[in-house]
């Protein structure tokens, strides 16, 4: 999968998904690093075929309202250590794939991986 990482996730998630395999980007590799406007990060986005993965809920609304970005992993784990977000990658990211194969919103939460 193609992911483009927000800048409220850790550079470290970013480099974890790439080491399963993923093509992925963290907004600090862009041109205008993490001060990346949303609108600018659905563009590239979009255009690239990557999905974005966030906790930053303005996504989720321009995904439902005007289905920009077309693929949105939200992260919904509230507060949560870098190592236990990375430990949860490790555990759930191929429930995260086969969500995808059915939708493009999906939500990644502390117990659970729901497509909708």
């Amino acid at each position: 999968m193609r992911f483009l990482v927000d800048a409220q996730l850790p550079v470290r998630l970013a480099g974890r998904l790439a080491s399963l395999g993923h093509d992925v980007v963290h907004t600090s590799e862009l041109a205008d690093g993490n001060r990346t406007t949303d609108p600018e990060i659905i563009e590239i986005a979009d255009g690239d075929d990557r999905v974005v993965v966030t906790k930053d809920l303005d996504f989720l609304d321009g995904h439902l309202l005007k289905g920009a970005p077309r693929g949105l992993l939200l992260v919904t784990t509230g507060n949560i250590r870098n190592d236990d977000l990375i430990a949860l990658i490790d555990i759930v990211e191929p429930l995260i794939v086969d969500a995808f194969e059915r939708s493009v919103l999906v939500e990644l939460g502390r117990d659970a991986v729901i497509s909708h």
